[in-house]
């Protein structure tokens, strides 16, 4: 009886081991719909970080609003400036303002979103 009970705690351990942060829902997950950001908040030729969104968005052509993930793609830190690229301090990381690598470790480019500009509201499809 207790060799049992052992095996079916082992099976729910690795069960639970098993879970991968892919099959975490994301922050953006909830906000999609929702206004994240105004267009009035975004230099032209720059961006904005949106931490509670782990979002950044970039309009680095007039008129032309992108959204990111703020995820650094090499070691997973929420990247912390935005100027005229994406910077993560945490391992010198850059990303370009379409969120392509310019300079490592990281080797990934951003994980890219759907925005829609409505009037100044940006909204995250």
């Amino acid at each position: 009886m207790l060799a049992t009970a052992g095996a079916v705690g082992a099976v729910a351990v690795t069960a639970t081991a098993c879970t991968t942060d892919e099959n975490r829902p994301k922050p953006q997950d909830t906000l999609r719909g929702r206004v994240v950001a105004q267009t009035t908040d975004v230099p032209e030729g720059g961006g904005l970080l949106v931490i509670g969104a782990k979002l950044v968005i970039t309009q680095a052509r007039p008129g032309e609003y992108r959204a990111f993930g703020a995820t650094c793609t090499h070691g997973g830190c929420t990247v912390q400036e935005v100027t005229e690229d994406i910077h993560c301090l945490c391992h010198g990381s850059r990303f370009d303002l379409e969120g392509e690598v310019v300079k490592g470790p990281a080797t990934e480019p951003l994980e890219p979103f759907e925005v829609r500009v409505e009037g100044t509201d940006i909204t995250l499809v």
